[in-house]
């Protein structure tokens, strides 16, 4: 049986041949309708725990993880980890300027302000923009259940261009969300499975990441996301994601 320290090596090896992957696949690829979320997760401590010494650890705490998705072929086109906030915003958008072609499509994002600013700055040249708006009933019990806030009220939103109303939705990023938690130890709820480095959480997103465009095969999709993009003609195993590129 291999050491806990021997499978955290193995994990940052396989995390950094799958980030390349991801950066030299999915770059100029077609897509019709964007999605974008956040999914909360913490590193070491929940930001509410962190103690005043650590109030400017960024290493420590929080750590959202964006997420972009075709709606079309379910391919994850970018996704950054870091806090939830400007900076992060700008460079997740940024990161899906490279990954899309330069034709226009429709993106969808959360009220989240910040995407304002990085959308209208980035994706000018190519994206309409919407934002569904979520209006969320005030719940404590349920939060201290860990079940979602009922959401009470979408209004979707036209921020820049023509985008279409009735596919200004977050439905399918959100359900990748729960693929997140359901996949990936280290974000299941209540557990001590949570990671302790920042390094090691970068890793295990960008190996499922990997996993989930190009070995998962896609219930209503019957092939693996990134075959469905035209970026591969086969499924790939493991192997391929963990051996040096």
């Amino acid at each position: 049986m291999r050491s806990p320290k021997t499978v955290l090596v193995i994990l940052k090896v396989a995390g950094k041949n799958c980030e390349k992957i991801m950066g030299r696949l999915i770059v100029n690829v077609p897509v019709e309708d964007v999605q974008c979320d956040e999914i909360w997760g913490f590193v070491q401590k929940k930001e509410a725990h962190k103690y005043p010494w650590e109030a400017n650890d960024n290493s420590v705490g929080d750590a959202y993880c964006f997420v972009a998705i075709d709606r079309k072929t379910k391919l994850i086109l970018n996704f950054a980890l870091g806090r939830r906030d400007q900076a992060t915003t700008d460079i997740f958008i940024e990161g899906l300027q490279a990954a899309t072609a330069p034709q226009r499509f429709q993106i969808t994002t959360d009220g989240f302000q910040p995407y304002k600013s990085a959308i209208t700055t980035t994706l000018s040249d190519r994206a309409d923009f919407g934002m569904l708006i979520k209006v969320y009933a005030q719940d404590p019990e349920g939060e201290r259940r860990y079940s979602p806030a009922e959401v009470v009220d979408a209004t979707p939103k036209a921020i820049m261009g023509q985008p279409d109303k009735k596919r200004i939705c977050t439905s399918h990023v959100e359900r990748q969300n729960l693929s997140i938690r359901m996949g990936m130890r280290r974000m299941t709820r209540l557990t001590n499975a949570f990671s302790k480095k920042w390094e090691n959480l970068w890793a295990a997103y960008c190996l499922w990441f990997a996993f989930y465009n190009f070995c998962r095969i896609h219930q209503t999709l019957r092939v693996t996301p990134a075959m469905q993009a035209g970026i591969t003609d086969r499924i790939w195993d493991l192997e391929n994601l963990i051996s040096p590129q």
